[in-house]
Formats: C-alpha cells, sequence, structure tokens
C-alpha cells in the first residue's frame, strides 16, 4: 500500500468569482450545482478511431505503469488492449491541474473538488456523455450527479474514488475517548502543542463544519458557502486552535511519525494513514465524529481541447472498470468508485474497512467543493468568501 499524494488547496479561483452557483451540498455530497452557468459545449455522440495517445494529469498512485513498482501496473494492459499509449504527469496540486489543462495539451485530469468546477466555468472541461462510459452504471450512486462533478443534470467526468477526513487520535493518551472534533477545537488546550491539522486552506471548511453543528445562531448550511460572519467565525476558531497545534500536516509520513514517537495525539487523518499509523505500532483509533468530516471526491474529466478525445473516453472507462478501480483504490488508500471493484480487492475486508458500499456513511461526509462568491448554499441576499480570501486567511491563521 503506498499513498504519494499531496492534496493542496489550489490558489485563487478567479474565473469562478464571477460564476453564478447555487444548488445544495447539505452535509454530504448533496445535489449538482443548478444555478451554475458554465460555457455550452457539447460531450460527443459516439466515439471514433483511437488516436493511439493519450495525455493524462493526475494524482500520484493513480496512473501507474510498473516503473514506481513492478507489481503495480494498469496502464500496460490498457495500452495492449486499445492502442492507446499512455502519457502521464504527476500534479502536486489542484492548481498545478488547472494551470496545466489550460494549455490545452492534456486530454483528461483526475480533477478533486476544489478544481473541478473552475474547469468547468473556465471551458476547459467538456461534459461527458456517460453513455459511453459502459462502467460507468457500475458506479455508486452517491457519486453520480453531484456538486462537483455535474451541472444541470449534466455529467463532466467519470468518479474515480472517494475518501473522509477523518478525527484520529491515541488511545493511551486521548482519554476518555473524544466523540466530536471539539478534541481538536474548544477542547485542544488539552493536548496542547500535540494537536495536527491538515495543512490546506480547505481545512477551513473542517472548523465551519464544527461550527454548524455547535453554533446554529451562524446558519451555516454549507461548509463551502460562507458568508463572511460565517467565514470570521471559521478562522477564529482556527486563529484560536493554532495555538495549540504542534504541526500542520500535507506528508502523510510525518503524520504517521509524529504518531509514533507522540509528538501528536490528537488530529485529523485518512483512513490509508490511520491503517498505516497502526501497522507502525502506534496505538490509534480514527473516525467519523457525531458532526461529520469533510472529504474529497476525484472526478475523471476531459478536456474542451483535448486532441485525444477517444483514447481519453476508453481510458475513463478503464480506470474505473472493476479489477483496476480496485488495483487503483488499493494501492491509493481509498474507497473505489465501481460497486464490483469490491469482489476485486486483494484485501477482502478493503470495501469493508473504506465503507465503499456504505451510502449512510458518505451522507455524513461533506465533499471538497469549490468556494465563490455566489453562495453554494443557494443563498442570494450575501455573497460568499471566495476561494482567494480563503487562501489569504491560510497565512494568517497559520501566523
Amino acid at each position: 500500500m503506498r499513498l504519494n499524494r499531496t492534496l493542496r488547496a489550489a490558489a485563487a479561483a478567479a474565473v469562478l468569482l464571477t460564476a453564478a452557483a447555487c444548488g445544495s451540498s447539505g452535509s454530504g455530497g448533496g445535489s449538482a450545482a443548478t444555478g451554475f452557468n458554465p460555457p455550452d459545449l457539447k460531450a460527443p455522440s459516439k466515439l471514433g478511431k483511437t488516436e493511439g495517445q493519450v495525455n493524462l494529469i493526475a494524482w500520484a498512485g493513480y496512473v501507474e505503469d510498473g516503473s514506481n513498482d513492478p507489481k503495480t501496473d494498469w496502464v500496460s494492459d490498457f495500452e495492449k488492449q486499445t492502442g492507446c499509449q499512455v502519457n502521464s504527469k504527476v500534479a502536486a496540486s489542484s492548481d498545478e491541474m488547472v494551470k496545466l489543462m489550460k494549455t490545452g495539451e492534456y486530454d483528461a485530469v483526475s480533477a478533486s473538488g476544489d478544481a473541478s468546477l473552475r474547469l468547468i466555468a473556465s471551458g476547459d472541461a467538456a461534459p461527458v456523455n456517460t453513455d459511453l462510459v459502459p462502467n460507468y452504471k457500475d458506479v455508486f450512486s452517491g457519486l453520480k450527479q453531484q456538486a462537483w462533478n455535474s451541472v444541470k443534470g449534466k455529467a463532466y467526468g467519470i468518479p474515480h474514488g472517494r475518501g473522509a477526513n477523518l478525527l484520529m487520535y491515541n488511545t493511551d493518551k486521548v482519554k476518555p475517548a473524544p466523540t466530536s472534533w471539539s478534541a481538536v477545537f474548544d477542547d485542544a488546550s488539552r493536548y496542547k502543542g500535540h494537536v495536527t491539522a491538515y495543512d490546506s486552506p480547505i481545512y477551513i471548511a473542517d472548523a465551519a463544519l464544527y461550527l454548524k453543528a455547535t453554533r446554529p445562531e451562524l446558519k451555516i448550511k454549507d461548509p463551502y458557502a460562507l458568508d463572511q460572519k460565517q467565514f470570521d467565525a471559521a478562522v477564529d476558531l482556527l486563529k484560536k486552535q493554532n495555538a495549540d497545534v504542534g504541526e500542520y500536516w500535507s506528508d502523510y509520513l510525518k503524520e504517521i511519525s509524529a504518531f509514533k514517537s507522540g509528538d501528536s495525539v490528537v488530529g485529523t487523518t485518512w483512513q490509508v494513514i490511520a491503517n498505516l499509523t497502526g501497522d507502525e505500532g502506534a496505538k490509534v483509533k480514527a473516525f467519523v465524529p457525531k458532526e461529520g468530516s469533510t472529504g474529497w471526491s476525484d472526478t475523471w474529466m476531459v478536456s474542451a481541447k483535448a486532441k485525444h478525445p477517444n483514447c481519453a473516453y476508453k481510458w475513463l472507462d478503464w480506470i474505473v472498470s472493476p479489477k483496476v478501480n480496485a488495483q487503483v483504490a488499493e494501492y491509493f488508500g481509498e474507497a473505489p468508485a465501481n460497486s464490483k471493484a469490491c469482489a476485486e480487492t486483494s484485501d477482502k475486508n478493503w470495501c469493508a474497512t473504506y465503507h465503499a458500499s456504505d451510502e449512510s456513511y458518505w451522507k455524513n461526509i461533506a465533499f471538497w467543493n469549490t468556494p465563490i462568491q455566489q453562495c453554494l448554499d443557494g443563498r442570494t441576499d450575501v455573497t460568499c468568501v471566495p476561494y482567494a480570501k480563503w487562501v489569504q486567511a491560510w497565512t494568517e491563521i497559520k501566523g
């Protein structure tokens, strides 16, 4: 098992600042953005002859051809079966993915929710005809037609996988066992210097999710749709938390090391990190607190300028085919998107551990989305704080 990804939040989403967006994401994934008006682009009605190659942008671990690990290769068979030579570039951030897609040199990208709306709004990502992706029919329903991958019933990509941001704690040093995110917010002083948090502006949504439950007077509906008052409350909470944080993490190896040494005893994590930390001998548990959690869902999107669209569609179908989707999920550390992938995992408990088919679990996950001025929760009487200001605030929070 390996996790190489660095999920850094995007910088300013300038093209989205004036885009009209509404629709509610609720406490979980939510509905597609209904008031969002991207360029009028059309999906293909049929596929033609494959072009012989495809250029992909991906998170590390999503496009493996055996060069990193001889035992990990789902690209070679794709090339043999389709005749499409895969050329891939690993991106370190959503911002880099957006920048690369704008060049028109790439055919498809594995975009996270903090990038997908920008790609749709700018016209860099085209709608996808899911009828041309046979394996789409077996994708979990909870991943289809969501606020980060569709607009007005029109799909803009094929869901790849998903994961939740969990609360992890040292079972020896954090007692009684926590049930709430209060362990890292209002009660963080109990573990002063040993609290850890994810190093990204998108972490502001975690504070907003907590305030949604604990300060109802703020009337937060969606942690990615914050008016100025709501945003200020979340930022203030994180500035207070900063005094108790020993380390902000983006490198999963550092978090594992910190929990092993005792430098960190409580904080946010991913399931795969919790598994690896436990395998290293640390006494930890990780779970979704009573307030719910934030999370991420990645979508393979096709460039509106794709030079190899037929090979791109072949790739979209391949990457969510049961066997390949299972391989990617286990290598990367996530829940697969294809419901039939669970029967293909080498670890037969994988899908249970990652709650792959438990839609009630995912209803408590607020998946990453791109904050914009037009509030994603449907409000029209206020202006919400766009992501560029989240980036600025994050610098202030960390001091």
